[in-house]
């Protein structure tokens, strides 16, 4: 006799399964970019059929991650308010890294130019709350009014790609720097990106607590 329990156990370890193959291939890119299907279902503990059965191809499998990765960066995006717009990109990309940090075969997969396609759509609520605080600091007269906005929009955009990419997640500095680069092609010179960070030491002080308990 075929009972309610065992009708809802194939999905219930089929999302596992899934959620397993996730983590697999995030662990397994970040030593590997190039890493195979073969790896990362060795890696999941299953077999290139069983993997296959979650997923049709590795692109697929990336463009998963892409998703999950995008829809927490936008959840942050759309958390931020801050009426000054300086702080309002402090505070964005000080959480965004942080999150980076912890998905950040995610985060580098999602800003590469491989994937251009799945990431204009997937993060377009990011992208238009940056391109708001930019038109905001702008009309203040906080931030740099020498180029358009949405050509400086995209330019911090290009800021936190090579961050992502570039800085050592594991470094104490990682958040700091990354925040500083943002501040600076927002048009913020160093002495008053040191003097807004000062004046409001939350911005990077809570979020290296934050994640100093999380590694622990």
């Amino acid at each position: 006799m075929t009972t309610t329990a065992s009708l809802r156990r194939p999905r219930k370890d089929a999302a596992a399964n899934r959620a397993g193959i996730l983590r697999a291939a995030a662990t397994t890119l970040a030593t590997d970019p190039s890493a195979s299907i073969d790896q990362i279902a060795r890696a999941a503990g299953l077999s290139r059929r069983a993997l296959y059965g979650h997923f049709d191809d590795r692109h697929a499998l990336l463009a998963e991650l892409i998703s999950a990765g995008s829809q927490r960066f936008n959840a942050i995006a759309a958390s931020v308010d801050e009426p000054d717009a300086r702080l309002a990109l402090a505070r964005l990309t000080a959480t965004l890294w942080t999150e980076a940090a912890h998905v950040q075969v995610a985060a580098a997969l999602a800003l590469s130019e491989a994937h251009v396609e799945e990431t204009a759509a997937a993060l377009a609520p990011l992208r238009r709350t940056v391109a708001a605080i930019v038109r905001s600091g702008q009309e203040a007269g906080t931030l740099r009014t020498d180029i358009a906005a949405p050509t400086l929009a995209r330019l911090i955009e290009e800021a936190a790609r090579l961050a992502v990419s570039r800085i050592d997640a594991a470094s104490p500095a990682a958040t700091d720097l990354a925040v500083r680069t943002v501040l600076s092609i927002a048009g913020l010179s160093w002495r008053e990106a040191e003097d807004l960070l000062a004046a409001h030491s939350d911005v990077i002080g809570d979020i290296a607590r934050d994640a100093a308990r999380s590694a622990r």
